[in-house]
C-alpha cells in the first residue's frame, strides 16, 4: 500500500507538468512568437491592435538623402481609374525593386513629410506604416496606366488601386491586388489611426501618417510632374469616398 501511495503523487505531478507544457505550446507560452493573424473575409491579414515596434535599422534624415530628379511631365491621371484586380502573387512575390535615393528616409515624430517629392516616414510610427511609406517612395516616379500594378507587383506603371495595393502588399497586408470597388470592403470601416484608404467604384487613394499617395492631383497645390502615383498633401474634402483601414492601424 505504501508503494502505491508513493506512485500516485508522482503520476499526478507528471500530469500537471504535461498540462503546463501543452498550454505553452498551444496558447503561445513564454518565449514563443504569437500566432499569425487570421485573414479577414477579403483575404487580408488582420493587423494586431498591439503597437508594432518602429524600424530599428539605419535610417536617413533629409540632410543625408539626395533628392532624385523628377520624372518628365505627362498628362495628369483622371480620378476614374479603378483598375482591374487581376493580381497573381506568384508572378512577383515582392514589392522591393525600384531604387530610392537613400534607404529608409525618416523624420522625427509621428507625421510623415514630403521633401522634393520623396516621403519621409515618421520615426515613431509602427514598422508597417514606415514600410508602406518607403514602398510608396519606390513607385513615386512611375507613370499612370489603367491596370498598372495588377498582375505583377513590380510594374512599369500603376493605376490608383494598383498603387494602394502595392503599398499594402509591401507591409504584408495584401496578397493579391484589388481594384477600387473591391477595396470598399477591405479591412475595417472608418478612419485609421495611421492608415486610411479612401475608395469608391472609380478611384482609390491612401493616406499614411499624415501624407497622401494618389494618382490624382486633386487638391494638390503644387503637383509633382508626371501622371502616376505621387506623394501629396491630405485631401480636404473626401466626400464621395468610403474610408477603410487595417485593424489596429
Amino acid at each position: 500500500m505504501r508503494g502505491i501511495r508513493l506512485i500516485l503523487p508522482s503520476l499526478a505531478a507528471l500530469a500537471l507538468t504535461g498540462a503546463a507544457s501543452a498550454s505553452a505550446s498551444v496558447g503561445g507560452g513564454a518565449g514563443m512568437l504569437p500566432a499569425s493573424p487570421a485573414p479577414t473575409a477579403s483575404g487580408t491579414p488582420a493587423v494586431s491592435s498591439t503597437a508594432l515596434p518602429p524600424f530599428s535599422g539605419p535610417t536617413q534624415s533629409p540632410s543625408q538623402c539626395t533628392p532624385t530628379p523628377t520624372a518628365p511631365a505627362a498628362p495628369t491621371a483622371t480620378a476614374s481609374s479603378g483598375g482591374a484586380g487581376v493580381g497573381d502573387p506568384s508572378l512577383s512575390p515582392t514589392a522591393t525593386t525600384a531604387a530610392l535615393p537613400c534607404p529608409n528616409p525618416t523624420v522625427p515624430g509621428t507625421t510623415g513629410q514630403i521633401i522634393h517629392g520623396l516621403a519621409y516616414a515618421p520615426a515613431n510610427a509602427p514598422l508597417q506604416v514606415q514600410e508602406m511609406i518607403w514602398a510608396g517612395d519606390r513607385i513615386r516616379l512611375k507613370p499612370y496606366r489603367v491596370g498598372g500594378g495588377h498582375g505583377k507587383w513590380s510594374d512599369t506603371a500603376y493605376d490608383c488601386s494598383g498603387t494602394v495595393s502595392y503599398v499594402l502588399h509591401a507591409a504584408g497586408m495584401l496578397k493579391i491586388s484589388e481594384d477600387s470597388g473591391q477595396m470598399m470592403s477591405w479591412g475595417q470601416r472608418g478612419l485609421g489611426q495611421w492608415i486610411t484608404i479612401y475608395t469608391n467604384p472609380g478611384h482609390a487613394f491612401i493616406e499614411i501618417a499624415g501624407i497622401r499617395l494618389d494618382t490624382s492631383a486633386e487638391g494638390d497645390p503644387h503637383p509633382a510632374p508626371g501622371s502616376g502615383p505621387r506623394w501629396r498633401p491630405l485631401l480636404a474634402n473626401t466626400s464621395g469616398f468610403m474610408s477603410r483601414h487595417p485593424l489596429g492601424l
